[in-house]
């Protein structure tokens, strides 16, 4: 596992006000902390399902694309491909 990270954020105005009212008593958060790491969380998952639904409509125009557009390819072919990618 990866060594943990610290990071330093100054926030003010608009944004600290909002940070504030999601964390304490009265927010969703017990501290900023625990706000941080579920926003990241997200947004991890917001780029992981881009990242699918690219993949998913590439397959999809694949799939779509009349069986006469196929070619044959090799192995070796395919990896000189992707690796120049």
């Amino acid at each position: 596992m990866n060594k943990p990270m610290t990071l330093n954020v100054r926030l003010t105005g608009a944004l600290s006000d909002f940070v504030a009212a999601n964390v304490g008593s009265n927010g969703d958060y017990e501290n900023v902390s625990e706000y941080v790491r579920d926003l990241i969380r997200r947004d991890k998952e917001r780029a992981e399902e881009e990242a699918f639904q690219r993949l998913r409509a590439e397959l999809g125009r694949a799939f779509a694309a009349p069986e006469a557009s196929y070619a044959a390819l090799d192995v070796d072919t395919f990896l000189a491909d992707w690796r120049s990618a």
